[in-house]
Protein backbone atom coordinates (compact mmCIF):
# COMPACT_ATOMS: atom_id res chain seq x y z
CA UNK A 1 0.00 0.00 0.00
CA UNK A 2 1.40 3.39 -0.98
CA UNK A 3 1.62 6.14 1.58
CA UNK A 4 0.42 9.53 0.44
CA UNK A 5 1.27 12.72 2.28
CA UNK A 6 -1.54 14.25 4.29
CA UNK A 7 -2.81 17.64 3.12
CA UNK A 8 -5.09 19.88 5.10
CA UNK A 9 -8.39 21.05 3.66
CA UNK A 10 -6.77 24.47 3.21
CA UNK A 11 -3.97 23.03 1.05
CA UNK A 12 -6.09 20.62 -0.97
CA UNK A 13 -9.18 22.73 -1.67
CA UNK A 14 -7.94 26.32 -1.71
CA UNK A 15 -4.37 26.36 -3.07
CA UNK A 16 -4.81 29.43 -5.27
CA UNK A 17 -6.52 31.41 -2.50
CA UNK A 18 -3.69 30.50 -0.13
CA UNK A 19 -1.08 31.59 -2.68
CA UNK A 20 -2.86 34.90 -3.17
CA UNK A 21 -3.04 35.51 0.59
CA UNK A 22 0.65 34.63 0.93
CA UNK A 23 1.44 37.26 -1.72
CA UNK A 24 -0.64 39.89 0.10
CA UNK A 25 1.14 39.22 3.41
CA UNK A 26 4.55 39.18 1.71
CA UNK A 27 3.83 42.50 -0.02
CA UNK A 28 2.84 44.09 3.28
CA UNK A 29 5.29 42.48 5.71
CA UNK A 30 8.14 41.71 3.33
CA UNK A 31 10.07 38.46 3.21
CA UNK A 32 11.60 39.08 6.64
CA UNK A 33 8.18 39.24 8.28
CA UNK A 34 8.01 42.86 9.50
CA UNK A 35 7.54 46.20 7.71
CA UNK A 36 10.54 47.57 9.60
CA UNK A 37 12.77 44.96 7.98
CA UNK A 38 12.09 45.98 4.39
CA UNK A 39 15.09 47.41 2.63
CA UNK A 40 15.41 51.20 2.74
CA UNK A 41 12.49 51.61 5.19
CA UNK A 42 12.43 51.14 8.94
CA UNK A 43 10.49 52.36 11.94
CA UNK A 44 12.37 53.22 15.14
CA UNK A 45 10.84 52.16 18.45
CA UNK A 46 9.16 54.92 20.47
CA UNK A 47 7.75 55.61 23.92
CA UNK A 48 5.15 58.34 24.51
CA UNK A 49 4.21 59.51 28.00
CA UNK A 50 2.72 62.53 29.74
CA UNK A 51 3.78 64.53 32.74
CA UNK A 52 1.61 67.21 34.36
CA UNK A 53 2.93 69.84 31.94
CA UNK A 54 4.45 68.01 28.95
CA UNK A 55 4.11 65.24 26.41
CA UNK A 56 7.40 63.37 26.03
CA UNK A 57 8.32 61.22 23.03
CA UNK A 58 11.46 59.09 23.24
CA UNK A 59 12.80 57.37 20.12
CA UNK A 60 15.69 54.94 19.62
CA UNK A 61 17.72 56.08 16.61
CA UNK A 62 21.28 54.88 17.16
CA UNK A 63 23.86 55.63 14.45
CA UNK A 64 21.71 58.45 13.05
CA UNK A 65 23.30 61.87 12.71
CA UNK A 66 21.03 64.18 14.75
CA UNK A 67 21.75 67.01 12.29
CA UNK A 68 19.99 64.93 9.64
CA UNK A 69 16.81 64.46 11.71
CA UNK A 70 13.82 66.73 11.07
CA UNK A 71 11.03 67.13 13.59
CA UNK A 72 7.74 68.89 12.91
CA UNK A 73 4.52 69.33 14.84
CA UNK A 74 1.23 70.10 13.12
CA UNK A 75 -1.72 70.38 15.50
CA UNK A 76 -1.48 67.22 17.62
CA UNK A 77 0.80 65.16 15.33
CA UNK A 78 4.54 64.89 15.75
CA UNK A 79 6.54 63.80 12.71
CA UNK A 80 10.16 62.66 12.92
CA UNK A 81 12.13 61.94 9.73
CA UNK A 82 15.70 60.85 9.22
CA UNK A 83 18.03 58.31 7.72
CA UNK A 84 20.52 55.75 8.97
CA UNK A 85 23.35 55.43 6.47
CA UNK A 86 25.50 52.34 6.07
CA UNK A 87 28.88 52.79 7.66
CA UNK A 88 30.66 50.38 5.35
CA UNK A 89 29.77 48.33 2.33
CA UNK A 90 30.51 44.63 2.22
CA UNK A 91 29.89 41.97 -0.34
CA UNK A 92 26.88 39.75 0.16
CA UNK A 93 28.99 36.61 -0.21
CA UNK A 94 31.29 37.84 2.61
CA UNK A 95 28.38 38.40 4.99
CA UNK A 96 27.68 35.88 7.73
CA UNK A 97 24.71 37.72 9.26
CA UNK A 98 23.13 41.13 8.53
CA UNK A 99 20.26 42.16 10.81
CA UNK A 100 20.74 45.91 11.17
CA UNK A 101 18.43 48.06 9.08
CA UNK A 102 19.44 51.16 7.15
CA UNK A 103 17.70 53.75 5.09
CA UNK A 104 15.07 56.40 5.63
CA UNK A 105 12.54 56.41 8.42
CA UNK A 106 9.49 58.46 9.25
CA UNK A 107 7.29 58.19 12.31
CA UNK A 108 4.07 60.15 12.70
CA UNK A 109 2.88 60.10 16.29
CA UNK A 110 -0.60 61.15 17.31
CA UNK A 111 -0.09 63.09 20.53
CA UNK A 112 -2.59 62.36 23.32
CA UNK A 113 -3.50 66.02 23.91
CA UNK A 114 -3.21 69.52 22.47
CA UNK A 115 0.31 70.96 22.68
CA UNK A 116 2.21 74.23 22.25
CA UNK A 117 4.31 73.31 19.21
CA UNK A 118 6.55 76.38 19.14
CA UNK A 119 7.88 75.60 22.63
CA UNK A 120 8.94 72.02 21.82
CA UNK A 121 12.49 70.96 22.66
CA UNK A 122 14.54 68.03 21.38
CA UNK A 123 17.70 66.40 22.70
CA UNK A 124 19.83 63.55 21.37
CA UNK A 125 22.11 61.51 23.59
CA UNK A 126 23.55 58.00 23.23
CA UNK A 127 21.34 57.22 20.24
CA UNK A 128 18.11 58.29 21.92
CA UNK A 129 16.05 61.24 20.67
CA UNK A 130 13.83 62.88 23.28
CA UNK A 131 11.19 65.41 22.23
CA UNK A 132 9.41 67.33 24.99
CA UNK A 133 6.35 69.37 24.05
CA UNK A 134 4.42 71.47 26.60
CA UNK A 135 0.71 70.79 26.85
CA UNK A 136 -1.70 73.51 25.88
CA UNK A 137 -2.63 75.68 28.87
CA UNK A 138 -6.31 74.90 28.43
CA UNK A 139 -5.54 71.18 28.82
CA UNK A 140 -3.21 71.28 31.84
CA UNK A 141 -5.16 69.98 34.85
CA UNK A 142 -5.55 72.25 37.85
CA UNK A 143 -5.72 70.83 41.33
CA UNK A 144 -8.22 72.44 43.67
CA UNK A 145 -8.20 71.78 47.42
CA UNK A 146 -11.57 71.34 49.04
CA UNK A 147 -12.01 72.89 52.45
CA UNK A 148 -13.75 70.79 55.02
CA UNK A 149 -15.97 72.78 57.39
Amino acid sequence: MAITPWKSLWESRFPSLREEMDKVFEDFFGKAGFPAMKEDVWAPAIDVHETKKDVVVTMDIPAVDPKEVTISIIEDRLTVKGERKKEEEFKEEDCYRAERVYGSFQRVIQLPTEVIADKAKATYKDGVLKVTVPKSQKVVPKEIKVEVQ
